[in-house]
């Protein structure tokens, strides 16, 4: 038996044909390679759920999931322009239960209202209501057209790379922004929607 953590090997560095208790391949399934580390425990049998997710998912066509979340930018793009944020009253459904209860912003909002702006060509007075709102969206745009143009037709357009420390360094701009819109004074009262 060979040291926890590792597939035992048969003569002559053959692929091993059973592994240690710590568990792993079965019996008689060859490791990747000899001395290849055994897993730590057993992946479990997917449910019935998730077998039939996997299904549908390989029977997909590739257009699928970028024709659905184009959809769901449809639905949200509709949703806007029909019941028109900028001229429902403060505490119309839906409304911010933060804003509501506090009477402070939280960090979403002015959202819809900036999106609203933004649809109807008035960056000055998105960036008013959110101006992170604003500076993000053409990077989540490009973000869609280069997934969606390599699912759909398989276009290269260079992709963005989005590191655990560039959403880290935006999540904390959005902290600040909601923080500082809060304020009362000039020039951040600009900001209280």
């Amino acid at each position: 038996m060979t040291a926890a953590g590792t597939a035992p090997t048969s003569v002559a560095g053959a692929a091993p044909t059973s592994v240690d208790a710590v568990g792993g391949w079965p019996a008689g399934d060859a490791a990747p390679y000899p001395g290849y580390p055994v897993p730590p425990y057993q992946y479990p049998e997917p449910d019935r759920l998730t077998r039939w997710v996997n299904r549908f998912q390989a029977r997909a066509p590739r257009w699928l999931a970028p024709v659905a979340a184009l959809g769901c930018i449809a639905g949200a793009v509709g949703y806007t322009l029909y019941f028109d944020p900028t001229r429902s009253a403060p505490d119309a459904a839906p409304s911010c239960i933060l804003k509501l209860t506090t009477g402070l912003d939280c960090p979403g909002c002015g959202g819809t209202r900036a999106f609203w702006y933004v649809l109807h060509g008035d960056l000055p007075a998105a960036a008013r209501h959110h101006i992170l709102f604003v500076f993000a969206l053409p990077f989540l745009l490009y973000l869609y057209v280069a997934w969606a143009g390599r699912q759909m037709f398989g276009w290269r357009l260079p992709q963005l790379e989005i590191t655990p420390k560039t959403i880290g360094i935006f999540l904390a701009a959005w902290g600040v922004f909601s923080v500082l819109r809060n304020l009362p004074w000039a020039p951040f009262d600009a900001f209280y929607v």
